[in-house]
């Protein structure tokens, strides 16, 4: 069942190694907006706390994580990073009904960025958002896929 037929939003997420980007879809499951940028602690318990702080304040019924394929499509050591942390996520999420998925993210930082270039935002401006736009990136790809099932 969707999200969005359970009445719960989709979070992207865009797993970093500083920085956490985050995403969230809008009521309708139609439209991905950036929401916040999680700092890495160096303690993934406490990173991971705050995604689920964020599933229950939003009423998240799917967290979409993004999995940084190699360019012809191979999953790398970053890759295996990423899906090590969404099984743990989904362990942790599992209980409370939260489904986490992975969705391919090739190119999506690099859009992101140009992006936030092309509305005027410099450096560390765009630095600072970069990582949340290439969540929200994600987020709308897979939306689109209509994946949500």
């Amino acid at each position: 069942m969707s999200p969005e037929a359970r009445g719960r939003r989709a979070l992207g997420l865009d797993l970093g190694e500083r920085r956490i980007g985050v995403a969230i879809s809008d009521s309708a499951g139609l439209l991905a907006l950036p929401l916040c940028t999680i700092e890495r602690t160096g303690d993934r318990g406490s990173d991971h706390a705050e995604v689920l702080r964020l599933v229950g304040e939003h009423g998240v019924g799917v967290v979409v994580v993004g999995l940084p394929m190699s360019l012809d499509g191979r999953i790398g050591p970053a890759a295996r990073a990423v899906q090590s942390e969404s099984e743990t996520l989904s362990g942790e999420l599992g209980p409370s009904g939260v489904d986490v998925v992975t969705h391919d993210e090739r190119f999506t930082t690099i859009e992101a960025d140009r992006a936030l270039k092309a509305t005027g935002k410099k450096g560390k401006a765009r630095r600072r958002t970069v990582d949340q736009s290439a969540a929200a990136v994600l987020l709308q790809a897979w939306l689109e896929t209509g994946a949500r099932g």
